[in-house]
């Protein structure tokens, strides 16, 4: 029996993905009998068919969904199942061609009042509700009341960013087309924590998945943070090559412990070191002799995206390990390597890499911009992302999205 399935989206040109297919043994009798392949296809929007060659019917996946929700466009993922393991092209968008992107803040975008919008759309609010009974506390009355020093700790400001990012989205799909320009979305990228973001948007695991993950990974790098004196550093008005000549000046000066490197590229002119405490300081007292236009101590627990969070790394891959993650229905774009990945597993490695490995921001927006991106939204709070791509890009067009 011979079948064809057709996809629907312009850049989309590989091969389709078999997301399930299980045959049952041939039975070794005289009745020998063969049950034809079950596919189970995943649509974009929430909707989850399941087609077998003699009936069909359709169910619920208990997912949240954030994601475009017009079947006219829908995607068709599948994997093969070979026994336990399922095997995914993890180069199904290495030809993306974006067009339209949606970027998701990092920690540090988080500031008091926001969600207030949040609180006069049901959709919105609904989001802060099922974060409140996860996280065991009212998360929209820290978001919109604070205090600032207790939306600004690690384990707070990493599931309020996460949740007010996606309120955003909501709150952009209630505007009058709205549910338009999310349909429209053909790339999603998020700053470090803000990939967590990106992925639930692009359904790769549920809202609810993604926040019990966020949640962990606060309280990992919390503690990690917490087990050794370190900190992170923006400087502003270098270039990259004399950051990095600055952080190998302040190692000469302190000992393995202390050492500092570029944990974030962000832009032009605005990369962030991490590293022990000494380090951070040696970097803060030699970057006028560099010509840096400034230093700005960055309101984090740690040294963040460097081997100060390696204590973090078997939490997270535990947390990975029993979490469903599909292939996103669009390329995420990864903070670790700045390509978007479709295989799952490929997934969870590179989400537990990624609070030891530099964030290749500057790297993803350039690529965006090289491939043809014409319009980018960042939905959450703060407008960090929006400067750094108009550093990158002056001309770039890019809205913000609050809530």
């Amino acid at each position: 029996m011979q079948a064809r399935l057709f996809h629907h989206h312009q850049y989309y040109h590989h091969p389709l993905i078999l997301r399930t297919l299980s045959v049952a043994t041939i039975s070794n009798t005289m009745n020998s009998s063969l049950t034809l392949p079950s596919v189970s296809l995943t649509l974009s929007g929430s909707s989850r068919r399941s087609f077998n060659c003699s009936s069909f019917s359709s169910f619920g996946n208990g997912i949240r969904s954030f994601g475009p929700r017009n079947l006219n466009r829908s995607r068709v993922f599948m994997s093969v199942s070979v026994g336990s393991q399922t095997v995914v092209n993890d180069g199904l968008f290495s030809d993306y061609k974006p067009a339209l992107a949606f970027l998701f803040p990092g920690q540090g975008a988080q500031a008091v009042g926001m969600g207030k919008e949040a609180q006069n759309l049901p959709a919105a609010l609904e989001l802060y509700k099922i974060a409140n009974d996860i996280l065991g506390f009212d998360l929209l009355d820290v978001c919109v009341n604070g205090p600032k020093e207790k939306l600004n700790s690690t384990i707070i400001s990493q599931p309020a960013i996460y949740v007010t990012s996606l309120a955003a989205v909501e709150l952009l799909r209630a505007r009058e087309g709205g549910q338009q320009i999310i349909d429209s979305v053909d790339v999603a990228c998020g700053l470090s924590l803000g990939e967590y973001t990106a992925l639930a948007f692009s359904e790769a695991f549920s809202f609810e998945d993604g926040l019990k993950l966020v949640k962990l990974r606060g309280e990992a790098m919390q503690e990690a943070a917490d087990a050794a004196k370190s900190a992170m550093v923006s400087i502003i008005g270098l270039d990259s090559e004399k950051v990095q000549q600055l952080c190998d000046a302040a190692n000469q000066e302190v000992d393995d412990k202390d050492k500092v490197q570029i944990a974030n590229y962000l832009c032009p002119g605005n990369y962030a070191v991490s590293g022990g405490l000494k380090g951070v300081e040696a970097v803060e007292a030699k970057a006028k002799s560099f010509k840096a236009r400034m230093t700005v101590r960055l309101a984090v627990a740690g040294a963040f995206h460097t081997s100060f969070m390696e204590p973090a790394v078997s939490r997270l891959e535990a947390a990975l390990a029993a979490t469903e993650i599909r292939t996103p229905k669009m390329p995420v774009i990864s903070n670790v390597d700045a390509q978007p990945h479709a295989d799952p597993e490929t997934i969870k490695k590179i989400l537990a890499r990624q609070v030891t490995s530099p964030v290749l921001w500057e790297t993803t927006v350039k690529t965006l911009m090289d491939k043809g991106l014409e319009k980018s939204y960042e939905l959450g709070p703060g407008k960090v992302i929006a400067g750094i791509v108009k550093r990158i890009n002056k001309g770039a067009d890019i809205e913000n999205v609050a809530a």
